[in-house]
């Protein structure tokens, strides 16, 4: 059995439907052409790859804290998509749990985009994100984890790390960020995208520099922390990207088949609810 034919679920990828939803006025970055990707296309994407799930998740670019086009999104997808949103650092409770009961799973803390300053003052909102089991979702660069980990983790809140914590590949396994990653998988806390090697890696496809990092994710996440996403529909990609080669690429991180059953289908589903 290959990777085509084994139960899967995407946990990284994001919608772009400006016709219906058009962008917020001052978007950062405004997705054209080919990087458009509507909730029909995902789904068709899905369908072709045998992929059962999904977990949405609402850019910085084009949409921002305007999570409509997500949640139109997740309402048509019959129970089969699930999304992660970005919210104001002053969201109350009332809007985090309206956006739960509509299927968000998660919030949105990007330094990647924003800068560990802008989140100072965020503890309020990942408390209440832990108070409502709703999961922080971090997307870091470079070092920003080590200033950023310790409110995370006074939070109570359980924490998922987008695309590896896109270490500076370069750097080596004993780069600060990298090293307090590692520190909190051990915790049992956090969990962890095995994806996104294309925004780290200094190679081509299929990025044989990324390796090291993704081995030692497993050694210290394990299988049970650690899921896959596509990032579909690739913005700002350098060059070509497409998702069966990346599903491809998975056999290649993962050989062992109940790891990769784990990684792809038993961790997400267990996480986030699907099919339940």
């Amino acid at each position: 059995m290959s990777v085509f034919d084994e139960p899967k679920i995407d946990c990284h990828n994001h919608v772009f439907d400006p016709a219906r939803f058009p962008y917020i006025p001052d978007a950062i970055y405004r997705p054209a052409g080919q990087e458009i990707g509507t909730a029909a296309q995902l789904m068709r994407v899905l369908d072709a790859y045998g992929v059962r799930y999904a977990l949405i998740v609402g850019p910085t670019s084009g949409y921002a804290e305007d999570s409509r086009c997500l949640l139109d999104a997740i309402a048509g997808s019959g129970g089969r998509c699930k999304g992660v949103a970005v919210v104001p650092l002053d969201a109350g409770r009332a809007e985090l749990e309206r956006l739960k009961a509509a299927g968000i799973v998660g919030i949105a803390v990007i330094p990647a985009m924003n800068g560990v300053a802008y989140y100072a003052d965020a503890a309020g909102l990942f408390a209440k994100a832990a108070a409502l089991d709703l999961f922080v979702q971090v997307q870091t660069v470079e070092d920003q984890l080590v200033a950023l980990a310790p409110m995370l983790e006074a939070s109570g809140a359980r924490i998922l790390i987008d695309h590896c914590g896109r270490p500076t590949v370069e750097a080596g396994l004993d780069q600060p960020g990298f090293r307090t990653l590692l520190e909190l998988g051990r915790s049992g806390r956090t969990f962890v995208k095995l994806s996104g090697q294309m925004r780290f890696s200094r190679e081509s496809y299929p990025f044989a520099d990324t390796r090291p990092y993704t081995r030692a994710l497993l050694e210290a996440f394990t299988a049970d922390r650690c899921m896959w996403g596509s990032d579909w529909p690739f913005l700002r990609a350098a060059e070509r990207i497409d998702y069966g080669p990346l599903l491809k690429l998975v056999e290649t991180l993962l050989p062992d088949a109940d790891d990769r059953r784990r990684v792809l289908w038993g961790t997400p589903r267990r996480l986030f609810g699907f099919g339940h």
